[in-house]
């Protein structure tokens, strides 16, 4: 979320480019990890799954955009109970899955944007945006928030898709850069307090697959500050 496509994403959003934000679409499908991975168990484990897997990227991106969840509505379901490793010393060997691998569910946010989530291990691939905000003025396509940089679009109400320029965050940068940012800003923004609340926000989803009722979130968070456009070196 320090990097230039995430940045430059929220800098246009505050700004007012597509108005109010009222809903946003977050979605990763994959056909999981066992093709490359040599040792993918706890991938398929209770803890594991995709949506602990990849969802702390999303949804920091999401509460980063839109703030902090209240509620949380969701579904949960897997297509098989076992998996066949494709690579490694471990090739051909099967193991059991004993966790859900496709997580979906709406995260109602204190501001009373409505963002879906689709988490999934069993497909292919999908040729949604990985983040895409609908505003009463726009919609934006917000790069993929398991990378640094990224084109951000934008298409207006009557207009078309248009790329935005780089105007905020860290410039060329990688893991790691959130230690920086730690010693560093004022206030953190890649603090603890958004790392717990997005933790309960993907616990709530889960719960609430599980119950088929709206779990409330009990945690909130502050929005982290967002960064200047600034290079490291």
């Amino acid at each position: 979320m320090l990097g230039t496509g995430f940045q430059t994403a929220r800098h246009h959003l505050d700004a007012g480019l597509i108005g109010r934000p009222a809903a946003a679409v977050a979605t990763m499908v994959t056909a999981g990890p066992e093709p490359w991975h040599p040792d993918p168990d706890f991938y398929y484990r209770p803890g594991g799954g995709p949506l602990l897997d990849m969802g702390p990227y999303y949804v920091t991106a999401l509460v980063t955009l839109l703030g902090p969840v209240v509620s949380a509505i969701g579904a949960a379901s897997r297509t098989r109970d076992e998996r066949v490793i494709g690579s490694g010393y471990r090739q051909g060997e099967r193991l059991p899955v004993t966790t859900d691998t496709h997580v979906t569910g709406v995260l109602t946010h204190a501001s009373g944007a409505l963002s879906t989530l689709i988490m999934s291990f069993d497909g292919a691939t999908s040729r949604a945006p990985n983040i895409e905000v609908h505003g009463e003025l726009g919609t934006m396509i917000v790069p993929d928030p398991n990378r640094f940089d990224g084109d951000v679009l934008v298409h207006r109400v009557g207009g078309a898709w248009e790329p935005l320029p780089v105007t905020a965050g860290y410039r060329d940068t990688g893991r790691g850069v959130g230690v920086y940012d730690l010693v560093t800003a004022p206030r953190p923004r890649a603090s603890a307090e958004l790392a717990l609340h997005v933790l309960d926000v993907m616990e709530s989803l889960l719960r609430s697959a599980a119950t088929g009722r709206a779990e409330t979130v009990g945690s909130t968070c502050g929005r982290p500050e967002p960064v200047a456009l600034q290079s490291l070196v």
